[in-house]
């Protein structure tokens, strides 16, 4: 499992998901699945989130342009 690493170095968030193992990234990308389900879930609650909450964050374009760029490269297992 990945870990965050505190520095006074910071890392893109394009740099942090490029050096994640093909299973780390898949790890990743799975419990980013799970919150934005969550997420939707709470947003049909009454009063929790405003109704604009963007449910598809950068995070998850850049992870599947990485899945994109390893398949491509035969990378991925």
């Amino acid at each position: 499992m990945g870990q965050f690493a505190i520095s006074e170095d910071s890392f893109t968030l394009e740099e942090q998901i490029k050096s994640l193992g093909d299973d780390e990234l898949l790890d990743f990308w799975e419990e980013t699945q799970h919150l934005t389900r969550v997420m939707s879930a709470m947003r049909d609650m009454p009063g929790d989130l405003p109704g604009d909450e963007q449910l598809h964050p950068e995070y998850e374009r850049l992870i599947l342009q990485e899945l994109q760029v390893r398949s491509s490269r035969g990378e991925l297992r």
